[in-house]
């Protein structure tokens, strides 16, 4: 038996330097892949809202939500389902009516796209999507990248999903809570009629945002279910007509995220506030009911008969992201998470086992000097654009100004996602051509809405901060100096939190030395765009005329905590603290693992102090420095203990789980399950937990700290 730990840990050892050996250089934007052969979710910190996904042969497809932005409806492609490139837009714009072009009063605020289901039947690649108002719309492409023909079936046919059937028959379910199945005509001029039917009664869990499948000959649709709080419903039947029986596949999985401020009275529906509108706007508090966990998702299998989920959940300000998860089959049900530990997934795990070798990187590329012939396809307009006022010229963007009431019916404003956890978005803006009565700038597209840019009144030019919640305006005069020169250019920058839903602005006249001005800007969550906070540049009149023009140029996204390769100490001895109660975990001289208070005699001590040991993969095993031995979970169920053991053995592997900031989970490989201690029991640690709450203070989740010598 010591023969075989021997040889067990040499292989780990062995694993971990080839990790080290294969670990990427510092990421300058976020990626979901650590460079170790682990993950963490979610994909994407910016916005992927109801993924749907395919794979095709080796190749893995995802399309998402695009509401009112154009180009819209977008697909991605990915090798290893971890890393995802942007291969194309369905369409350019719609000329579906004025409200897509925010004309004669008219607006798409989050209608638009929602909800796309991805398939491939017989060479070709379909996508199925509803647009509110004028119901089901066909994308086909023979290839992924474009064009994509565009079909109008009508109807009222919304959070779909199609499967092309083996008898040749193709079905769609869809509608919110109770699901509906209809048949779709091969040729996609229509629906079969008569082939409308009630398949699951409202009341039975399912919700909305449906993906349908067959798998070994049985019928499954997963959908989101938001009763109370949100979970994934599975329904199963051996004929697409059921009857049906369902089960809950994920629930109450936050990542410890808590949910963004919200505005209450802006929604679906509702006008778009005007200037001096009065916002409610709700603090997120508590745990579960302050929280979106996994919802409206799906599933998708590797060549090596592997299944993954993928699942959407919201990331503060940022909006809806796109995660994903190792699903666990039991009973002919897909379980999102791992066996131990059904329906709860881990932020970090090991990477999809596909037969590609896949470098990390990021799907876009965010920062734009505007020097190429076409936008960057991180960019997507405000509604769409007016051909002709805008254009690519000299390596600049230019802007021509049309008549606006306000920023948020300013046409031609040129917006991209904002990434979290915290970026910094700077632009060169040119406003020498502006005229009368013209604004131009750097703005964050919410509602509320900020901006900071140029306003010209008359012949004067003066530096403006406008921030919609509480209708505040400043300006700033830069006549003089810098200034006076016949070249009018000013640097603006925005930094956003968008895990603390909090911005800030600032300007420089040198691109050096920046000034902060309005003081911090809530990016609340709102359910009239129904996207998140997205940076934007604009140019619009105030008075009522067609002006002159703004030229941006230089736009820069910096990431600063996208480089995550010092998120895991290896190497390093940490202390480990409570964020439930403050309190240093402890090696027990007696061989357990306990908490030690501040200002005990134990609190900076050698007990409190872990050595770190790579084991590859992500995967560490931790060594008191105290000499009672290492971490190691011994038992099973609620008898997991967490022990410390002079040898190393199979239940001292844990995976670490980066939480960010500083703050990391420790999942046990014995039991898949989490180390926690409840705050205020006294107990000791034992590694039962499923998971953390949205505040995290539950007892799961730990500040760590390189130990002072």
């Amino acid at each position: 038996m010591r023969t075989l730990l021997s040889a067990f840990l040499f292989l780990l050892s062995c694993a971990a330097l080839l990790a080290q050996s294969a670990a990427t250089p510092s990421a300058a934007s976020w990626t979901a892949d650590n460079g170790n052969g682990t993950y963490t979710n979610p994909l994407f910190y910016d916005e992927f809202s109801d993924p749907d996904m395919i794979r095709v042969g080796e190749d893995f497809y995802l399309a998402g939500t695009t509401m009112h932005a154009m180009p819209g409806l977008v697909v991605l492609h990915s090798k290893d389902l971890v890393n995802w490139r942007f291969l194309s837009y369905c369409f350019d714009k719609l000329d579906m009516g004025d409200e897509f072009r925010l004309e004669n009063g008219q607006e798409a605020y989050g209608q638009g796209i929602w909800a796309p289901c991805i398939r491939y039947h017989e060479g070709k690649f379909y996508i199925f999507s509803n647009i509110n108002g004028h119901g089901m719309q066909v994308f086909i492409a023979e290839n992924p990248a474009g064009p994509w023909k565009h079909i109008n079936m009508g109807g009222n046919i919304y959070d779909l999903s199609v499967l092309f059937d083996d008898n040749g028959k193709i079905y769609a379910v869809y509608k919110y809570d109770e699901v509906h199945l209809i048949e779709i005509k091969p040729d996609f001029s229509g629906y079969v009629e008569g082939s409308e039917r009630l398949i699951i009664p409202a009341g039975n869990a399912m919700g909305e945002g449906h993906h349908f499948y067959k798998i070994n000959g049985k019928y499954y649709i997963i959908s989101a279910n938001y009763s109370p709080v949100g979970r994934m419903q599975c329904a199963r039947a051996d004929r697409p007509e059921g009857p049906y029986e369902t089960v809950t596949i994920s629930a109450k999985e936050t990542f410890g995220t808590m949910r963004s401020h919200s505005v209450n009275n802006v929604g679906l529906g509702r006008p778009v506030p005007e200037d001096g509108f009065r916002f409610d706007i709700s603090h997120p508090e508590g745990n579960y009911l302050a929280a979106v966990p996994l919802h409206q998702g799906g599933i998708v299998d590797l060549p090596n008969g592997e299944w993954w989920g993928f699942s959407m959940t919201d990331f503060r300000s940022v909006g809806r992201t796109t995660c994903l998860s190792p699903v666990t089959w039991v009973d002919g049900w897909p379980y999102f998470g791992l066996p131990g530990n059904l329906g709860r997934s881990p932020r970090t795990w090991v990477k999809p086992n596909v037969a590609a070798k896949v470098e990390p990187h990021a799907p876009y590329q965010r920062s734009d000097g505007f020097d190429g012939k076409e936008l960057l396809p991180v960019w997507q307009w405000n509604h769409e654009p007016v051909a002709g006022k805008w254009a690519l010229a000299k390596g600049r963007l230019r802007l021509h100004t049309l008549p606006a009431k306000d920023f948020l019916w300013a046409r031609n404003t040129l917006t991209q996602r904002g990434i979290g956890p915290v970026s910094v978005a700077t632009v060169e803006l040119d406003c020498s051509r502006l005229k009368d009565g013209d604004a131009a700038g750097l703005g964050l597209l919410n509602m509320p809405y900020a901006w900071l840019g140029m306003v010209c009144d008359g012949k004067n030019l003066a530096l403006r901060f406008r921030m919609q919640e509480g209708d505040k305006t400043e300006d700033v005069s830069l006549e003089g100096g810098a200034w006076s020169g016949k070249a009018k250019k000013v640097y603006l920058r925005i930094r956003g939190d968008f895990d603390a839903d909090s911005a800030r602005f600032s300007y420089s006249l040198d691109g050096k030395e920046f000034t902060e001005i309005g003081g911090d800007v809530l990016m609340p969550y709102q359910l009239k765009t129904f996207q998140g906070t997205r940076y934007a540049l604009f140019a619009y009149n105030t008075k009522g005329k067609k002006g002159g023009y703004a030229e941006f140029d230089n736009f820069s996204v910096e990431e600063p905590m996208a480089d995550r390769s010092g998120n895991l100490p290896l190497g390093k001895v940490i202390t480990l603290t409570n964020l439930g109660n403050g309190n240093r975990a402890w090696a027990n001289p007696h061989g357990m693992l306990h908490a030690a208070g501040k200002g005990s005699r134990d609190y900076d001590g050698d007990g409190c102090r872990f050595r770190v040991h790579d084991r590859g993969q992500g995967r560490v095993a931790l060594e008191a420095l105290n000499g009672t031995g290492f971490v190691t979970v011994v038992g099973a169920g609620l008898s997991a203990d967490v022990r410390l053991t002079r040898n190393e053995t199979e239940g001292s592997l844990f995976q670490w789980q980066d939480m960010l900031y500083g703050q990391c989970m420790l999942l046990s490989l014995k039991t898949q399950r989490y180390v926690g201690a409840a705050p205020d029991t006294g107990e000791p640690y034992s590694a039962d937990w499923p998971g953390t709450v949205p505040d995290r203070k539950d007892g799961t989740v730990f500040r760590w700290e390189v130990a002072v010598p």
